[in-house]
């Protein structure tokens, strides 16, 4: 799948979280087009017209427009009358017959790469409330979007590095972006970009001669950053466990790896392929 139908993909998804979270009936968006300063509306949820698809709004412009220009969520409560904001697509928003409209940008990286609608059919105060739970379908969508693009400069870093560089800085960068990936993982709601990001972190990993241990999940995870150095806090930490816990898991990561240390688990598990 193209990047940009990703990250539509990831859009779409915000937008159903933001109508089940904020009770809003109408919302839609879209991504910043590629060296253009402006959104085109893509995705729509709840609307009964044709009206805003493929509508181009140029930073600066209207409400989602200025959600872009100023990095930071807007919102007016009846848009045809609105003075906070200018008027170049009244027309398609008459025609759907929305009023009061909130804008959230999904910024990833400094960057603003997409807005973010939800919409009244009223004009009515939409409140701290639904901005707020707006806010947070849009930073569902951040971490979706940095995630896959930690894993696409992942897979890059992976494939450009020699094999017999592994002992070198870069690799050591490969290796912690890889235990950070797997800590993410299981925050990610999708469980399709779930299984996709775990995927790629297996495209960093080779099996070993004859195949080997196989771990769990967070047996993998804990050992990941006991590889990068981190103390069983601070693995407790990244994970959001209990310290009992990640021991716990590393007790039994070294007992199927046959290791007695925690530094013979590691080299253990690189040598059987679940470790870059």
């Amino acid at each position: 799948m193209a990047a940009e139908a990703v990250a539509a993909a990831e859009i779409r998804g915000g937008l159903a979280r933001l109508r089940r979270a904020t009770g809003l009936p109408v919302a839609f968006g879209g991504l910043v087009e590629s060296g253009r300063p402006r959104i085109r509306i893509s995705e729509l949820s709840g609307t009964t017209t044709a009206a805003l698809r493929s509508l181009a709004v140029t930073s600066g412009n209207g409400l989602g427009g200025k959600a872009v220009a100023l990095a930071r969520p807007c919102a007016v409560t009846d848009y045809s009358s609105s003075r906070q904001i200018s008027h170049e697509y009244d027309v398609p928003v008459a025609a759907e017959g929305i009023r009061s409209v909130l804008a959230v940008p999904v910024v990833v990286r400094r960057r603003v790469r997409g807005v973010l609608y939800g919409a009244l059919r009223s004009a009515q105060p939409l409140g701290d409330r639904a901005l707020g739970s707006a806010m947070a379908a849009a930073r569902d969508v951040e971490q979706a979007l940095v995630v896959r693009d930690e894993a696409r400069e992942l897979l890059t870093a992976a494939r450009s590095e020699p094999v017999d560089a592994q002992a070198g800085s870069a690799w050591e960068q490969v290796r912690e972006a890889h235990a950070a990936l797997r800590a993410l993982a299981p925050r990610i709601a999708d469980p399709g970009l779930r299984a996709e990001l775990l995927a790629a972190c297996g495209l960093l990993t080779a099996p070993g001669p004859g195949g080997g241990a196989s771990l769990a999940p967070r047996e993998l995870d804990v050992l990941s950053w006991v590889a990068e150095g981190a103390t069983n806090a601070a693995v407790a930490e990244r994970l959001g466990l209990r310290p009992e816990t990640v021991k716990g898991y590393l007790r039994s990561a070294m007992r199927k790896l046959g290791a007695h240390t925690r530094g013979e688990a590691v080299t253990a598990a690189r040598r059987a392929g679940l470790l870059p």
